[in-house]
């Protein structure tokens, strides 16, 4: 499983010592909202543990974050909210328990007691040209548009649907499908695109060099490039080479389709 996702996974159970010291206050609103100047080629970090996650466009340079929550018996006032600046970098949180934190790396905590069960954040977030995106929940969907530059986006429970007319988008989910579009492959690194319990469908431009895996146990493998198959030709596990090759390109589920697809 990609690390972030088991971060993510582990995020309701294990309680791990925050690696940056940041200031923690008690929220008695209903909602938060922050906003500020991040330059092109920095990052906004979005960590959600219950709820939806959003990004959109914005109209202008400034970054917005909204988060709003949403309960019906527990106490809101038990979930707090969290903004950390590394650099020109921002990470908000939401966070449930006491001894909960969070940083650049993820949540580290569990849920809280019982009374904080029902209690959700969803977040929207405004995103000026240039500036990437990282956003992960356990709970709920993730749905990235309007992005410029480099996004990751990440769930364990709910459907993960990101864009960018930049690039490189990395997205995964473990019960959800996954959908990721983005307009420029990367000069370098890998790319890799997971879920368990869901199909996964990424879309790039038809120029393509990459070494390519995709694999599934219980669904179809379908690919719109040509491609040089390596080693025997199975169904529902593919390795060959796209184009000239090069970078390593990985698409994956257990239950569910595995889709590699030129943006039309």
């Amino acid at each position: 499983m990609h690390r972030s996702l088991a971060r993510l996974a582990c995020a309701a159970l294990l309680v791990v010592a925050a690696r940056t010291a940041t200031a923690q206050t008690r929220d008695t609103s209903d909602t938060f909202n922050w906003k500020g100047d991040i330059p092109a080629g920095s990052w906004i970090r979005v960590v959600n543990l219950n709820g939806s996650i959003d990004v959109d466009a914005a109209e202008g340079s400034t970054t917005q974050v909204e988060g709003r929550k949403e309960w019906r018996h527990g106490d809101p006032d038990r979930v707090r909210f969290t903004v950390l600046k590394d650099g020109t970098n921002v990470t908000i949180c939401a966070l449930w328990g006491d001894d909960d934190s969070c940083d650049a790396q993820g949540y580290h905590g569990h849920h809280g007691d019982g009374n904080n069960g029902d209690i959700s954040v969803r977040f929207t977030v405004r995103l000026p040209k240039g500036v990437q995106v990282a956003v992960q929940t356990v709970n709920g969907s993730v749905d990235v548009a309007g992005a410029t530059s480099g996004v990751e986006a990440h769930t364990v429970n709910g459907r993960v649907d990101a864009t960018s007319s930049g690039g490189p988008v990395r997205a995964g989910s473990v019960n959800g499908s996954v959908h990721a579009r983005m307009a420029k492959i990367p000069a370098n690194g890998d790319l890799d695109y997971e879920s368990v319990n869901g199909t996964v469908t990424v879309e790039l431009p038809a120029s393509l060099d990459a070494d390519v895996e995709l694999s599934t146990v219980n669904g179809a493998v379908r690919t719109d490039y040509p491609m040089t198959v390596s080693g025997r030709l199975d169904p529902k596990h593919i390795r060959g080479t796209v184009g000239k090759g090069g970078l390593r390109l990985r698409v994956k589920t257990v239950n569910g389709s595995v889709e590699l697809q030129k943006l039309g």
